[in-house]
């Protein structure tokens, strides 16, 4: 188990080590950090808003937010308290949730995917499948 600790505290390190190298780069360039600043913003805001727009439908949308303002709290400070709230809620929710009876687990995961199965029958009605997919699959004729 320490072993593990261990391995996962130096990626963790070394990673660390890689942003602040750059960060140290930044910094020591006269100028660049309101550029720096700039890059990371619109990076944030595009992640985030990306994971905004896939909320809704079957996938990561809340991950993707996450990384998003992960990106924006790297710089600004108002997105680092905004993450630590996330966070802090998302700790609540866990330990709430392990408290509760199996059988709402279940009702909860069936609910979920009811919804997720819900909109993606919904898109397809309303869009049909992408043209990649139909290239995937070869439609062949049949004769009558």
């Amino acid at each position: 188990m320490n072993e593990e600790r261990a391995g996962q505290d130096f990626a963790k390190d070394r990673r660390r080590w890689w942003v602040s190298r750059v960060r140290d780069r930044v910094r020591a360039a006269p100028g660049s950090r309101p550029v720096y600043r700039v890059v990371v913003a619109i990076a944030g805001a595009a992640v985030t808003t990306g994971g905004l727009v896939l909320v809704p439908l079957p996938g990561p949308g809340w991950i993707v937010v996450l990384v998003g303002l992960a990106i924006l709290a790297s710089e600004f400070r108002w997105a680092q308290c905004l993450l630590d709230f996330v966070r802090d809620r998302l700790q609540v929710w866990t330990r709430w949730t392990r408290h509760l009876p199996v059988w709402v687990g279940i009702v909860t995961s069936l609910v979920t995917g009811g919804f997720v199965a819900a909109t993606g029958y919904l898109l397809l009605r309303r869009w049909g499948l992408p043209g990649w997919v139909l290239e995937l699959v070869p439609v062949t004729s049949v004769p009558l």
